[in-house]
């Protein structure tokens, strides 16, 4: 599951509709959509996410973040280290072939090493 696909489908519960009732009022089939939520699809269009903010009436900051999700949530990623040093392509296989097994804990350390990195 994608983060935006977890956003969507928490959103969907608190409401209480199905994902038939949710594609049919953005324009999706239930397949789409299930796919969508489970990160067998890839991030939707621009045209598809505003449809999935106007369908959850969310307005400002709600929406601002389903577009944070949305464009964190590419299931499958390609990172180009071409032109960088040899240790940044190391990273990059080494994150690729060990990802699967790394625990919720791990990723989140990582990502925490990371946002201290970027600040």
């Amino acid at each position: 599951m994608t983060p935006f696909g977890e956003k969507i489908r928490m959103l969907r519960a608190e409401r209480g509709l199905t994902q038939q009732q949710m594609a049919k009022s953005i324009g999706v089939s239930p397949a789409y959509l299930s796919a969508l939520e489970h990160g067998h699809r890839g991030q939707p269009s621009w045209e598809l996410l505003q449809r999935i903010i106007g369908f959850f009436n969310v307005i400002w900051d709600d929406a601002e973040e389903l577009q944070r999700l949305a464009a964190l949530s590419h299931p499958r990623v390609t990172i180009d280290t071409s032109g960088l040093r040899p240790e940044a392509t190391a990273l990059a296989n080494r994150l690729s072939s060990s990802i699967k097994s790394l625990k919720p804990e791990d990723i989140r350390r990582l990502h925490s090493i990371l946002d201290d990195i970027k600040h």
